[in-house]
């Protein structure tokens, strides 16, 4: 079975190549390393193919699974760490993944079995952001180390490989990575000065703060 390419199929491939492509400018990704997925409907989700270069990546490079993992869209094999964006979408109410080598996140992740609370914006990702136990990539087990990682939580690192983040727009789920990767370095930066520790927020702090992200922004 095969899925029929529909405008808004094109539409949601141009912004997930869009966003691939901007991991790379940002410096979260090198090369082939990370993945972008987004979900269309109820039955389809397009994720990056497995080891291309995304400024190769055409409207023709359409690649789509269904739920269960079967190719059902495109002639490339998707990305490596497939089993890993399914997870989240079954275990989860995601609607688009980005996974990322992001470097100070990736760092963090050797170091820390939860990033400190160095900033009040891990409670719009729910708290606390934890690490979830080496696993070799592409495999199950490290889908369901995520998992673990990810419960209450949007984002999650991955220790000795990078980040994993999911919203209900791939935007959101980007910003998120971004986010993330920007705590990390805030806190390798103010934990390298010579003589002094960083001052951390409490859990009561970052409630309260969670509190206040909840009318953050507009509403219209």
């Amino acid at each position: 079975m095969t899925t029929r390419v529909t405008d808004a199929v094109t539409a949601a491939w141009r912004d997930l190549v869009d966003t691939a492509l901007r991991s790379v400018a940002d410096g979260l990704v090198v090369g082939t390393s990370g993945n972008v997925s987004v979900r269309v409907g109820d039955d389809l989700i397009l994720v990056t193919p497995s080891g291309v270069p995304y400024h190769r990546l055409t409207a023709d490079d359409v690649t789509g699974v269904h739920p269960s993992g079967r190719r059902i869209l495109g002639d490339l094999v998707p990305t490596s760490e497939l089993p890993l964006h399914l997870a989240v979408y079954r275990d989860t109410d995601a609607r688009a993944v980005v996974h990322t080598h992001a470097v100070h996140a990736t760092a963090v992740s050797t170091l820390v079995d939860r990033l400190p609370l160095i900033h009040y914006m891990a409670a719009a990702m729910g708290g606390r952001i934890r690490t979830a136990p080496y696993a070799t990539y592409g495999t199950e087990e490290l889908a369901e180390n995520a998992l673990l990682a990810l419960r209450d939580r949007t984002g999650c690192l991955l220790r000795n490989h990078g980040t994993l983040t999911y919203g209900d727009t791939l935007a959101r789920a980007y910003d998120r990575t971004a986010q993330l990767e920007w705590m990390c370095r805030l806190w390798l930066t103010a934990s390298s000065v010579p003589g002094h520790s960083p001052t951390l927020l409490s859990e009561a702090e970052l409630d309260l703060a969670a509190e206040r992200l909840r009318g953050y922004g507009q509403t219209g």
